[in-house]
Parts: C-alpha cells; structure tokens; sequence
C-alpha cells in the first residue's frame, strides 16, 4: 500500500478534497466530488484505494458522462498543445513522452491520425503515454484506429484510468 507524499486525503474538507483532486480526471471534478461523497475513511489515503474508487465512479456513470469526460482530454501532439493550453499534467505527460520533439513528419502523421480517429469514434485517441515515446505512440495509433467503436470507448475508459493513476502517484 502506498500513501500519499503530500498530503492525507481523509483529513481534507469537501472543497480542499475537490481542489486537491478535481483534475486527476482532465477537467472532471464530479469523479473527486463522488468519490468525497461516498464517505470519507482511511482507505482515501491510500493512492491504490482512492484510484480505485475514482475509476469505479467512472466506470459507473453514464454513457454520456463518460463520453463528456473522453471529450475533456486534449489530442496528443495537438493544436491545444501547440497553443499552450494543456492542463499542468497533460503538458508534463505529453513532453515526458518526447511528444514535444515530434519531426514535421511525425507532427503531420498524428495530426492525421487524430483527424481520422475523431471522425471515426467521435472522441479524441487517448493513451496514457508515461513510460512510452512518440514512436510508441504513433505506433499504437495506427493500430487502435481500426478497432470498433465499442473496443475504443473501452479502451479510452481504461486509458484514463490509468493516466488517473499516474496522476495519483504524483501526489
């Protein structure tokens, strides 16, 4: 079991608990307000049962809040990465991944990539890149994009999941 470094999630008020955890789910605070408001124990101090209750919450809500939450997450390597206008965490996330240093040819090839993936699921590709490069990424793009609608919305729930993970053991 592994605690938190930086602070003790059960000792937190609801707001300091929503501040402190409102975007470990990209702009999605509702997931940290329900897993507050499902009772506050000593299990929240644990990284493995908070990450736990938080992806159950969103493995529990609906369709459309689960759509609006895969919507909330930024393209990899795209325009709002080149505007600057990532969260904090998806910058670091995307530059730890090397995304930052992408060629124009590598650039292109994910902008065409995300441009083909959206108009075939609806949704942008997400990926928890810690641990992987850009030529993983891209890689793992080319062949996501031929899955069914369902294996992706699956998928892109896992893979929040696990960027939602990432994020806790930051703390």
């Amino acid at each position: 079991m592994s605690r938190f470094q930086t602070l003790t999630p059960s000792s937190l008020s609801r707001d300091a608990f929503v501040a402190a955890f409102a975007d470990i789910y990209e702009h999605s605070p509702w997931v940290a307000e329900q897993a507050y408001d499902r009772g506050v124990d000593d299990s929240l101090n644990d990284i493995d049962g908070l990450h736990q209750r938080m992806a159950d919450i969103l493995l529990s809500a609906s369709h459309a809040a689960q759509l609006a939450l895969i919507n909330a997450h930024p393209d990899l390597a795209g325009k709002a990465a080149i505007r600057g206008e990532l969260t904090a965490s998806s910058t670091s996330e995307q530059a730890g991944a090397g995304i930052h240093e992408c060629t124009a040819e590598e650039f292109a090839r994910f902008t065409e990539l995300n441009d083909a993936y959206k108009a075939k699921f609806g949704f942008p590709f997400i990926k928890a890149v810690k641990g992987s490069n850009r030529h993983q990424i891209l890689a793992a793009f080319e062949e996501r994009v031929h899955n069914s609608p369902e294996q992706e919305f699956a998928t892109a729930l896992a893979e929040i999941n696990k960027i939602a993970l990432f994020r806790l053991q930051q703390l």
